[in-house]
């Protein structure tokens, strides 16, 4: 995923709650955010989270910690979905999809390490100006995100490198990346070539269940689509087909013709 909060805990005892909630995860299969991908057979074998962001105690009805938030999964500090800066017309679209998706591709086989970090995705974002605002939302501190589950991070690090931030957009957190495109009204349910493709593995579409995040390379016409992912398989960016049943929504990024 997956979802990329980091949990409202003292500082001293943030690791031991984080290293506690995977524990337990593991143990009873709890429906707690997990790992981005089910598996290349597309059977759902979700691995219990072992970065920050996930508590045993704080998931709302919408699968959000409800700390701070609104029954809508919106903070109520207003650090929300719509707290990234909109695209406007001094925005000028000058990167297309095919450039995005060839920046994507070129990072095929960058792997986290056995702690499930050590990639630039995570140390980008750990260190970024967004990353401030979302610690702000859900709690943390920067370096929990250099551990911390990393499909959200990969595709706002593409957007970044490739000067597309303001159509891409920028979050550790699929969820609110999602709403983030429906806030703009760049949301539906059409694959396109480039955009920013949410799943959930147990095939609902509401955007709260949304467990991982990527790109689109292309609509297969057989009810599946092929894919650019990071955080992905054993923890790597690779090219996926995905079903289209497990696609929560698409993203649409305003690029270049």
């Amino acid at each position: 995923m997956v979802r990329h909060r980091l949990p409202r805990v003292p500082k001293s005892k943030h690791i031991l709650t984080v290293a506690a909630t995977a524990l337990v995860a593991c143990a009873v299969g709890s429906p707690l955010p997990a790992h981005a991908d089910p598996g290349p057979d597309q059977n759902v074998r979700l691995t219990a989270q072992t970065g920050p962001g996930h508590t045993s105690t704080s998931q709302a009805g919408t699968g959000q910690t409800s700390t701070g938030q609104t029954s809508t999964g919106q903070t109520s500090t207003g650090l929300n979905a719509s707290s990234q800066a909109r695209p406007t017309k001094t925005d000028q679209i000058n990167v297309t999809a095919a450039q995005v998706l060839a920046l994507a591709r070129s990072q095929i086989g960058v792997r986290e390490n056995s702690r499930g970090g050590g990639t630039k995705f995570q140390e980008w974002y750990a260190g970024s100006q967004r990353a401030l605002e979302t610690i702000a939302r859900d709690g943390g501190n920067r370096a929990g995100y250099l551990n911390a589950p990393w499909c959200a991070m990969f595709v706002s690090w593409v957007g970044e490198q490739i000067g597309a931030r303001p159509q891409i957009g920028w979050d550790a957190y699929t969820v609110t990346h999602a709403r983030w495109f429906t806030a703009n009204k760049r949301w539906g349910t059409e694959a396109r070539p480039g955009a920013v493709v949410f799943f959930a593995w147990n095939g609902s579409k509401s955007i709260g269940s949304i467990q991982h995040v990527g790109f689109v390379v292309k609509d297969n016409g057989n009810g599946t689509i092929s894919t650019i992912e990071g955080n992905t398989g054993n923890g790597v960016v690779e090219e996926r087909i995905r079903p289209k049943s497990q696609v929560v929504g698409y993203g649409y990024p305003e690029y270049a013709t």
